[in-house]
């Protein structure tokens, strides 16, 4: 879900002898998620004036990772802390898109859906860079995903047509957004569109040929998605036979893939 942070920007602040190499080296570890490291290295450069408000940022964000693994409250009160203490004017366009991610996601680990996906879909701005676009469409709809499942079942198909607009326009955007090929499946299906949803989910299939970097993680989700989920309810409303079905369309998928390896 979590797109990398990039490389610092060094002349947007004054030098630093070394220190922003420690810094660099705090993003690069969280980038390859070894969250310890990162935090620890973060705190190095932490009372540096040019540089506390990105040193805070990396340790937001890895403290939340870090609860994502383990469910440490703590982990979770640490990454709030350090988030607040961040001065958001003193980022570039790009950290405070990683800062309203951070942000974000702090409320949706906290099962505050709504609020999360409000803050999600506030860095899904027309400037945002293409990667970090990718995670908070991710985190928007993974929101609004888990505030549908809150709602009584006649009540959820609402939530889901938002997902299904946006995945619709962001596709328009960028064909090879992989996180709306996945959501325009996921929500169809949410929304009882199973027609759609299979639709959907093959062509995202095939769209990840678009994105060879996350493709493969793409198609993974949709295999899931389409084997657990969609064939099972598309059988179901096939007729009386629903093995038979089932194994109609698992054949139908598993051609599908076969043809676009």
């Amino acid at each position: 879900m979590l797109a990398g942070f990039a490389a610092p920007a060094a002349a947007a602040r004054p030098a630093v002898p070394a220190q922003p190499d420690v810094l660099a080296r705090a993003r690069l570890l969280y980038n390859e998620r070894q969250y310890d490291q990162a935090i620890a290295t973060a705190e190095k450069v932490v009372h540096v004036p040019a540089l506390a408000d990105l040193a805070h940022l990396v340790i937001g964000r890895s403290c939340l990772e870090r609860f994502r693994r383990s469910a440490n409250p703590e982990d979770l009160a640490a990454a709030r802390s350090a988030l607040g203490d961040v001065r958001a004017a003193m980022l570039s366009d790009r950290d405070r898109v990683e800062l309203l991610i951070g942000l974000g996601e702090s409320l949706y680990l906290d099962n505050a859906f709504g609020a999360a996906s409000e803050i999600f879909e506030s860095a899904l701005g027309p400037s945002t860079a293409a990667d970090v676009r990718e995670s908070a469409l991710d985190w928007w709809a993974s929101s609004l995903d888990r505030l549908a499942l809150t709602l009584p079942p006649g009540d959820r198909e609402d939530v889901y047509a938002q997902i299904v607009a946006r995945t619709e326009e962001e596709l328009e955007r960028d064909a090879g957004s992989t996180s709306a090929a996945y959501w325009l499946a996921a929500a169809s299906r949410g929304a009882g569109d199973l027609e759609r949803a299979w639709h959907a989910a093959i062509a995202g299939w095939v769209r990840a040929l678009l994105a060879p970097q996350r493709g493969a993680a793409l198609r993974a989700d949709l295999d899931d998605l389409v084997v657990t989920a969609i064939i099972p309810e598309r059988a179901r409303q096939m007729g009386p036979d629903r093995e038979r079905a089932i194994a109609e369309l698992r054949k139908e998928w598993e051609a599908t893939k076969a043809n676009w390896k």
